[in-house]
């Protein structure tokens, strides 16, 4: 891992966890070429999801950007797993696509996808600046309140 990320990960008390296992028939990423496709991950903090429910019913904004700053920071275990543990091959982080389980009248899950785009670009620098979207769904995968994916350009 670059000491550049290594050093922004110390700063903000992260320490990213051992990239957790699929929980169905799937893996966690593939590397095709130069790009990275991590498989959705979701708001999990000591092996259990930390933010369950629906925003706009029983989770407010806030804690919906807490899941996805924990969505994002098992995006970088799963990529820190994939590239033999060096982060700093992260060339360009192309695509976040951020699934938040809501209700049908919440319209805020691009504010709490930023919890996740905040954290990348603070963790990775200009590399971490990337295209994404953000949408509501009728429920997620062990009641997690947000999942996110992403797309990663690689250095070989």
């Amino acid at each position: 891992m670059s000491d550049q990320i290594a050093a922004r990960l110390k700063e903000m008390g992260i320490s990213l966890p051992e990239a957790a296992a699929p929980a169905a028939n799937y893996v966690p990423y593939v590397i095709s070429g130069n790009l990275l496709y991590i498989s959705g991950q979701l708001p999990l903090e000591d092996g259990k999801v930390a933010v369950s429910g629906h925003l706009g019913k029983n989770v407010d904004v806030a804690a919906g950007q807490r899941a996805a700053e924990l969505c994002a920071i098992n995006i970088l275990s799963q990529a820190r797993a994939a590239l033999g543990g060096d982060l700093g091959r992260i060339k360009r982080v192309i695509k976040l696509n951020g699934f938040v389980a809501s209700t049908p009248e919440f319209v805020e899950q691009h504010l709490v996808i930023n919890g996740a785009s905040n954290l990348i670009a603070a963790v990775l620098g200009e590399p971490g600046k990337h295209a994404r979207a953000a949408v509501g769904m009728a429920a997620l995968p062990f009641n997690a309140a947000v999942e996110i994916d992403a797309i990663v350009e690689i250095a070989q």
